[in-house]
């Protein structure tokens, strides 16, 4: 068995982000990231490919080039982890050992908690922004657009990126208005939450976007199934397992998949045993220190965090975990601590976007001098633009 001082699992945004941070700091820390992985995405910009604004290949590079240098890269599978031992497992049968333990795996797409989904998604009238193929998949049906009902679903329980369900409505419907198809364009967004955004302050903007624009919001219809034969979304109440189902047809339909943590973790000793977070890793607030197993962390989607699950509540964790981190080999204590930002910059259409951040429950906290709470050009080529070259160039080499 081979052992390493920190094992990263995990090659994207977290693992990348703290393995960085984590070498800067001290360049003979014999740090090793487990991702079988061959390719690096730029998830966000995932909804500006499926709105036919970029190209996919913009939002790809390869994981060898952003592997930090001097960094030991398994590129293998996690298949279980045993927190007592101290040691992970990987798919090929191999053990690893550790020092101390990094979590960095993500979220899982569970496409089979809906009946039909699998089958149907990427075809016919069926696309998802999230992930790269069916995001392509969403620009075509756009393209072929001529009139009908456009609608989206988002889950109930924890996702990534919460605000991306709806940015890809408002752009179809700000495409079917640049196109003089809005008056043959029925939108629907059906969704098993309760308000578009649990900010108050964004929210009320968004209230009045979805108003003005005539976009039939229909809450608490979490989707079960979808009827590929009869272009029908099926829903039930959302938390209500023996509710009526409620049919609604469609000729475009945009599904965000159920989402849970995955399964090395879940089936773990560091899994949350119940409760909304259940299955992710039962990690401090504050410092990201798993609170049974001082030698482990974890950050990003794969963390019972209270907060949205973005890159830029990564970028904010990380810097807080590689403190605790080093401070515990130490023998230290680190008063560095993580409040929980994250934000959504909540594209509404071609050129327009509103940037919601916020904390822990919900407050608003804006960090620029202007009106976030307004729909601004300026924010939108600051996620287009920007963003992107903060994120290759700054935070995957522990810079930003």
């Amino acid at each position: 068995m081979t052992k390493h001082q920190v094992l990263i699992l995990g090659g994207g945004t977290a693992g990348i982000t703290v393995a960085a941070r984590l070498k800067r700091a001290d360049r003979d820390l014999d740090v090793a990231v487990v991702d079988p992985a061959k390719d690096h995405w730029y998830q966000p910009l995932w909804t500006l490919v499926g709105a036919g604004v970029t190209d996919v290949e913009e939002t790809r590079r390869d994981e060898a080039k952003v592997m930090p240098k001097g960094v030991t890269w398994i590129q293998e599978a996690v298949a279980s982890i045993d927190a007592d031992g101290r040691e992970v497992t990987l798919a090929n049968g191999e053990t690893v050992g550790y020092e101390q333990l990094v979590v960095g795996l993500g979220i899982e797409y569970d496409w089979d908690a809906v009946d039909g989904l699998r089958d149907a998604v990427g075809h016919d009238g069926v696309v998802s922004n999230y992930t790269p193929e069916y995001a392509q998949a969403t620009w075509r049906e756009l393209q072929a657009w001529t009139g009908g009902r456009m609608l989206f679903t988002a889950p109930a329980g924890q996702i990534k990126c919460g605000g991306a369900p709806q940015k890809i409505m408002y752009l179809a419907e700000d495409y079917a208005r640049k196109h003089g198809l809005r008056d043959q364009t029925e939108i629907v967004g059906a969704f098993a939450g309760t308000v578009m955004l649990g900010v108050p302050e964004i929210n009320e903007t968004l209230n009045g976007i979805v108003a003005s624009r005539d976009i039939d919001m229909r809450f608490h219809h979490e989707l079960v199934a979808v009827d590929a034969d009869a272009k029908e979304a099926v829903f039930r109440t959302t938390g209500d397992p023996d509710s009526e189902r409620i049919r609604i047809g469609y000729d475009l339909l945009h599904v965000v998949p159920p989402m849970r943590a995955p399964a090395p973790v879940r089936d773990s000793d560091l899994a949350v045993v119940e409760g909304p977070h259940a299955g992710f890793a039962d990690v401090d607030h504050a410092t990201m220190q798993h609170v049974r197993y001082p030698d482990v962390f974890a950050l990003g989607d794969v963390a019972a965090l209270p907060t949205a699950k973005t890159g830029a509540a990564v970028r904010k964790q990380a810097p807080v975990l590689v403190d605790h981190l080093l401070a515990h080999r130490a023998g230290r204590a680190s008063d560095k601590a993580y409040a929980g930002y994250s934000s959504c910059p909540l594209v509404t259409g071609y050129g327009s976007l509103v940037l919601a951040e916020f904390e822990y429950g919900n407050t608003y906290k804006p960090t620029f001098p202007i009106d976030q709470t307004k729909e601004r050009w300026d924010m939108y080529m600051l996620k287009r633009h920007l963003l992107p070259q903060m994120y290759w160039h700054g935070m995957l080499r522990g810079l930003a």
